[in-house]
């Protein structure tokens, strides 16, 4: 998926493919790992508005891949928006709370 960023140039900050269920995100983490590849698992993040599970990987020349699921729509406190830190390149994807709500975000969100 691409999203588009008017006005403004810049950097790669990762590429996404979305699949349709969290056993496709499942079965991508195993074929990367059996592959030796190192990969990176999250389940019920929140980020951009959903609650996800995914993986992450980085591709040869070290840009990060995630492979997810979107699980349920989910609202987002404001500030909460940016699922990586553009300074660091640090994952901040927050964790969702029993009401539905973001929670648990790393300082950079």
């Amino acid at each position: 998926m691409l999203f588009e960023q008017p006005g403004g140039g810049g950097t790669l900050n990762h590429l996404g493919v979305e699949v349709e269920t969290t056993e496709a995100v499942g079965a991508a983490r195993a074929r990367l790992a059996a592959e030796g590849m190192a990969t990176a698992s999250e389940e019920g993040v929140a980020c951009c508005y959903a609650r996800q599970d995914k993986v992450w990987v980085d591709g040869p020349s070290g840009e990060p891949w995630e492979i997810y699921t979107v699980l349920a729509d989910v609202e987002m406190p404001g500030g909460q928006l940016r699922t990586v830190d553009p300074e660091t390149g640090a994952s901040c994807c927050a964790t969702v709370g029993d009401d539905g709500v973001a929670a648990g975000s790393s300082t950079c969100c």
